[in-house]
C-alpha cells in the first residue's frame, strides 16, 4: 500500500482540487459536530446507541406510545446540542460557501451549527432541532420556546393550539427522510465535479450512497475521515486526520 504523502501536502492538494472545482459539495457527518462537545451515535464505547436500544427510544412508534421515554433518553444530546457552537471546520465551511467555492452542504447532523456559523445552503437529511412539530395538529414551533424548561425542569414540551406533546424535527426510527431536502442533497451530488466528504464513516444509508451519484458524474472525491471508508480506494485523496485542523487549513489556502 503507497503510503500517505506528509499532511501539508495533501492539505495542498485538496485546496488545489477545490480551487479548480466548478461545483463542489460537502458532504459531513457527526466527526463535525463531535469537537463542539456533541456525541455521535455509533462511535465503539462512546456512542449513543452504545447504552441504548435505537428502537425502544428514538422510534416514531415509542414516541407516539411513550414520548416521555423518548425524551429521558434525548435529554443529554439536546443538552450537549443546546450549549454547542461552532467549531473552526464548522467556520472555515461557511467561509468557503460564502466564498463560492463550497455550492452546498449536506450534513447528516441535526444541530444547525453550519448556520449558527453563517452557511445558508445546507440540506439538512436527518432533520434539525431547531423546531417542533404536533403529530396531532400539525403545528411547527421554534424548539428555543421550549427548550429551557425542557432542559431545566425536564418538562415536555407542549403544542400550544391543541397540547399534545411536540416531537422534534429530526428524523425517528421508522420515519423517511424528507423527501424534498432528499431530492435537493441528491440533485447536489449529481451535477458536482467534487464531493468532499469529510467526518462520515460512509456507513448509514441513504445518507452513505450519495457519493454514488457523483461518481457516476465523474466527480473528484476528497475523503476527510480518522478512520476508513469502503470509498477510499475509490477517492482522489484521502485524508485521515482531525478535520478541524483539516479544513481550516485548506481554506486558508483558498
Amino acid at each position: 500500500m503507497k503510503a500517505a504523502a506528509p499532511l501539508e501536502q495533501q492539505i495542498e492538494q485538496a485546496a488545489d482540487l477545490l480551487r479548480h472545482a466548478r461545483y463542489a459539495v460537502l458532504l459531513s457527518g457527526a466527526g463535525f459536530s463531535t469537537p463542539s462537545g456533541i456525541p455521535d451515535f455509533r462511535s465503539p464505547a462512546a456512542g449513543l446507541w452504545e447504552h441504548a436500544d435505537p428502537m425502544e427510544v428514538a422510534s416514531l412508534t415509542t414516541f407516539r406510545r411513550q414520548p416521555e421515554r423518548f425524551f429521558e433518553w434525548f435529554h443529554p444530546l439536546a443538552r450537549a446540542v443546546w450549549d454547542a457552537r461552532p467549531n473552526p471546520a464548522h467556520l472555515a465551511v461557511a467561509e468557503l460557501e460564502e466564498r463560492g467555492i463550497l455550492r452546498a452542504v449536506i450534513t447528516q447532523n441535526i444541530d444547525g451549527l453550519y448556520q449558527a456559523a453563517g452557511a445558508k445552503n445546507v440540506c439538512e437529511l436527518h432533520g434539525s432541532t431547531r423546531t417542533l412539530s404536533c403529530l396531532a395538529c400539525g403545528r411547527t414551533v421554534p424548539s428555543g420556546r421550549f427548550f429551557p424548561a425542557y432542559l431545566s425542569e425536564g418538562a415536555l414540551p407542549r403544542c400550544p393550539d391543541c397540547g399534545a406533546v411536540l416531537k422534534p424535527d429530526i428524523v425517528f426510527f421508522e420515519e423517511m427522510l424528507p423527501g424534498d431536502v432528499w431530492e435537493e442533497a441528491v440533485q447536489h451530488c449529481s451535477t458536482c465535479d467534487l464531493l468532499l466528504a469529510a467526518g462520515s464513516s460512509l456507513e448509514v444509508y441513504p445518507a452513505a450512497g450519495l457519493p454514488q451519484f457523483a461518481r457516476l458524474n465523474r466527480a473528484r472525491l476528497i475523503i476527510n475521515n480518522r478512520t476508513p471508508t469502503h470509498l477510499d480506494r475509490y477517492a482522489d485523496l484521502v485524508i485521515r486526520e482531525d478535520l478541524v485542523r483539516v479544513i481550516p487549513a485548506i481554506a486558508a489556502r483558498l
